[in-house]
């Protein structure tokens, strides 16, 4: 599935292309991934698209109605596990599995395309924007040292799942949560709660250093992942852990594993990332003072 990454890289290509044309229609092949065809069909046209952003792993499109009437509103695309979004000519070839043509003014059209169908598209209004926001969490790319170590540093999930929980922090997914703690050398079953001060620093910084690096290559191609252009990522060749089973550890050359953290297969070494301690369990009679175990003991005798 596309990540915070892959996104970014596909709206930073969509910009150029999109902004500051107007929609002249709006065209559907299967919809079962749209929340509403019908208000799509009806709000779209004659829109002029003024910003292409990211949120999360979602991209959204700043519609301006040309009539006063309407009120602006935000078209969102969320790519699933197999979403390309890319514009093209008119008259170009249709890729198959091809679902959606927004057309442009000058015959340029932007299409979606998801062989499996597992995005979304909806349409945000000004009055739900708040409440759709609400939902997700923080901006990796964003939030302070100090408001990470806030936010992850009092959950007593584990650090895998917590970084995969989009209302926590937005964008993230598998491959760059088992990187991140490669870098930070944090076992992905680790307690977030149990991570001290230099622990939470180290997994922020790589975190944000894992991102910006894969932005810069413009995403991990793993399969289906193009970007705007129907160029695939060149940040693959930087994997570290994810999908690395039974291969060295560029650090210290012990074999990768794979574990099942959160129901998604985790990548780590087992060396670098030393799994957590089990809590001990409090032994009978832990706790007792010595008076009332003499107690105890008198009664049993």
């Amino acid at each position: 599935m596309p990540e915070l990454p892959e996104v970014e890289t596909v709206v930073r290509g969509l910009r150029g292309p999109l902004i500051g044309r107007r929609i002249a229609g709006v065209r559907f092949g299967k919809t079962d991934f749209i929340d509403d065809p019908a208000a799509l069909s009806e709000a779209l046209p004659g829109c002029r698209i003024v910003r292409v952003e990211r949120y999360g792993k979602f991209i959204s499109l700043a519609l301006e109605p040309t009539d006063a009437a309407r009120t602006p509103v935000q078209f969102m695309i969320h790519l699933g596990m197999t979403g390309q979004l890319m514009t093209r000519r008119a008259s170009d070839a249709v890729a198959k599995h091809t679902h959606v043509f927004v057309e442009l003014d000058e015959d340029l059209e932007l299409r979606y395309t998801d062989a499996r169908r597992f995005g979304r598209m909806l349409l945000v209004t000004s009055e739900k924007k708040a409440e759709f926001h609400s939902r997700l969490g923080r901006e990796p790319l964003d939030i302070s040292e100090a408001e990470f170590a806030e936010l992850i540093g009092k959950r007593h999930a584990r650090i895998k799942a917590l970084l995969l929980d989009q209302s926590v922090l937005r964008g993230m997914g598998n491959i760059y949560t088992d990187e991140s703690l490669w870098r930070a050398r944090i076992h992905p079953a680790h307690e977030a709660a149990r991570l001290n001060g230099e622990q939470l620093k180290e997994l922020y910084r790589a975190l944000r250093r894992v991102l910006a690096a894969a932005i810069k290559l413009r995403g991990s191609s793993i399969s289906d992942y193009l970007d705007a252009e129907g160029l695939p990522g060149d940040y693959q060749s930087r994997h570290r852990a994810y999908g690395r089973e039974g291969k060295p550890c560029p650090r210290c050359r012990t074999p990768i594993r794979r574990i099942i953290v959160a129901g998604r297969s985790s990548y780590f070494c087992p060396q670098c990332q030393r799994a957590p301690r089990a809590r001990k369990r409090p032994t009978r009679g832990a706790g007792k003072t010595k008076a009332q175990s003499k107690r105890v003991q008198t009664k049993r005798g």
